[in-house]
């Protein structure tokens, strides 16, 4: 479950960075009248957020969300800025699905015994 919510955090991030980078091309290009900067990044960001929905939904059903909680985190990605504040969210909802490790799992880990 660490892993899928990992996984989201890293997305919202590049997503978040690519819409803005997405909205500062579009400024450019209605400013400056030069578009190369909206072909390159909206397929870009495109994908970005595409991946952000497949793992939106995948964590939901991981982590047991209830629809508002879903809804919060896919609207989120339409909203400037707003991904940034769900990867900070996220990174408490993956701190709670680890599992909690003990002194003794610790040594367990650090001295294994070759088999």
């Amino acid at each position: 479950v660490a892993k899928a919510v990992g996984r989201l955090r890293v997305v919202s991030l590049l997503e978040g960075v690519s819409f803005l980078v997405l909205l500062t091309c579009s400024v450019i290009k209605r400013t400056a009248d030069n578009a190369t900067g909206v072909h390159i990044m909206g397929p870009v960001h495109a994908v970005f957020f595409i991946l952000y929905v497949i793992l939106a939904l995948d964590v939901r059903t991981k982590l047991s969300w209830d629809g508002m909680t879903t809804t919060k985190v896919l609207v989120a990605s339409a909203i400037p800025f707003a991904p940034f504040f769900v990867e900070r969210w996220l990174r408490t909802q993956e701190n709670a699905a680890a599992p909690a490790r003990t002194k003794t799992d610790l040594w367990r880990v650090g001295n294994r015994c070759p088999s």
